[in-house]
């Protein structure tokens, strides 16, 4: 390798942050400002002007006051949708002296002034009452981890996305409540329902349309990784409510107390799936040099741009949180902590002073690899 190209080769990086109450605090806070509950006024407004537009298979009532000739009687064995006017293929109903009239597209306010206008040429001032009394024509579906899979007819009350999910009955226990997709007309949107339950994030909630697809997927990804020196390592899945350090300990039987180095239990996260507080992160490094290293970092930077040269790009490919528990209340501080899907927890025997060599091993996995479940078995065979 040239000497350019060494100059222009980034140097992997592994960040490692102690999780001492007051970052995890900082961290926790910085997550919820970035992540606020919130108002969606375009819904609001959706919801507010919304009207049924009639289609193909929709039943009618029509009602003419004082004229009972010219309505359907439903009588007692006859069903309001058996006694209704049944819009057919060509979106058309059939309604005596007027014949046929054309309904599909429009709404139960415009149908009513069509056959009213229509009606004045034989009737004085008719009074007109229009409503649907089967809703057929519209539907949207609800798949994937849901109790009551299957379509949701679309009404003259508005059914939103959250709406729909109820009414199917809410999500079976295997269901990924973050990553929920709505397609509509070819177009998928990836939508949360963690975000919307959980954080109150309207902005996260639809009004569905005819056709709309709503599939929730199994929680599959969500799930943590937890190896080492633990009673039982598994794999964790992530539910609904999230899952805390202390949680996924207390969930594989705690550490190994006997063969356990109970100052390195670490959460390795890959960079990428830690972009979201990498702002944060790097005001933490930055507050952890002290003057005559920022002092050093400068010196060196002077000294590279005298020579006509550049610092060597850093790639961060892990962040690496270490929480030591050898202090019981360091338990507390890992409560406040919540794992994120492919996190692999990690609980050592080594020494903290062999700790590069358990990175020196990791790095290789977490710079070539985003199949975690393999970045998983790698430290598992350490």
């Amino acid at each position: 390798m040239s000497e350019q190209e060494l100059a222009e080769t980034p140097i992997n990086v592994v960040n490692v942050y102690p999780l001492s109450p007051s970052f995890v605090n900082r961290f926790a806070s910085h997550y919820s400002v970035e992540n606020p509950s919130r108002s969606n006024p375009a819904l609001d407004a959706q919801i507010a002007n919304y009207e049924y537009v009639i289609g193909q298979g929709d039943i009618l009532n029509i009602t003419i006051w004082d004229h009972p000739e010219l309505t359907i009687p439903a009588g007692s064995y006859r069903s309001a949708q058996e006694a209704g006017h049944w819009v057919h293929a060509d979106g058309t109903i059939f309604y005596p002296y007027i014949g046929f009239v054309k309904v599909a597209g429009k709404t139960v306010t415009e149908v009513r002034t069509d056959i009213s206008t229509r009606l004045a040429q034989y009737i004085e001032s008719p009074q007109v009452d229009v409503n649907i009394a089967g809703f057929r024509s519209q539907k949207a579906y609800v798949t994937g981890e849901i109790r009551q899979p299957g379509y949701q007819p679309l009404t003259n009350v508005p059914l939103t996305f959250l709406d729909a999910i109820n009414q199917a009955g809410g999500l079976t226990t295997d269901a990924d409540w973050r990553n929920v997709t709505l397609t509509r007309n070819g177009t998928a949107e990836t939508l949360s329902l963690h975000d919307l339950m959980q954080n109150g994030d309207l902005t996260e909630n639809r009004l569905l349309q005819q056709g709309d697809i709503i599939h929730v997927p199994r929680n599959d990804a969500q799930k943590v990784f937890v190896l080492g020196e633990v009673q039982k390592p598994s794999l964790l899945k992530i539910d609904r409510s999230g899952m805390t350090l202390t949680e996924a300990l207390s969930g594989v039987g705690g550490i190994n107390e006997l063969a356990a180095n109970a100052t390195g239990v670490f959460v390795f996260r890959s960079a990428q799936r830690d972009k979201e507080h990498e702002e944060y992160l790097a005001q933490v490094r930055d507050e952890a040099l002290t003057k005559e290293q920022k002092q050093q970092l400068e010196a060196e930077r002077q000294e590279l741009a005298k020579q006509g040269k550049q610092p060597r790009p850093e790639k961060i490919v892990a962040n690496v949180y270490q929480l030591d528990i050898s202090d019981a209340a360091a338990l507390v501080t890992g409560t406040e902590f919540e794992l994120e899907p492919y996190d692999v927890v990690y609980v050592t025997a080594a020494p903290i002073e062999q700790y590069n060599r358990v990175v020196r091993q990791l790095l290789p996995t977490i710079s070539a690899l985003n199949d975690f479940s393999e970045f998983a078995n790698r430290i598992n065979n350490w």
